[in-house]
């Protein structure tokens, strides 16, 4: 067992997703110009973001960072924040899971 808190360095995993009609490009564009523009996020390994899903209700990248271990939670809560601010600003869409009833009269 590894305790990976420990080692000098972290990986940072997210996964965002965007509805479908939304422009995959320019979200995947987003992304990665929030994290380069992070100085707490580390150059080498490089930024990964890839899409990696088409779910049920959004089109999903796969999102991976390294940060120092001390920047870990602080590079992970501001990207959620940034990532929404932005998304909202560049017309991209973040869906949520919808359900459609139809009732049938008998």
């Amino acid at each position: 067992m590894v305790n990976f808190s420990t080692e000098a360095t972290r990986r940072v995993d997210w996964t965002f997703g965007i509805g479908y009609g939304d422009d995959a490009d320019k979200a995947q564009e987003v992304i990665k110009g929030l994290l380069a523009q992070d100085s707490r996020v580390l150059k080498d390994p490089e930024i990964f973001c890839e899409l990696s899903e088409l779910g049920d209700s959004s089109v999903n990248f796969a999102t991976r960072a390294w940060v120092n271990a001390g920047d870990y939670w602080g590079v992970y809560f501001d990207m959620n924040k940034k990532v929404y601010q932005e998304f909202d600003k560049a017309g991209l869409s973040i869906p949520y899971p919808q359900m459609d009833v139809h009732v049938h009269k008998p």
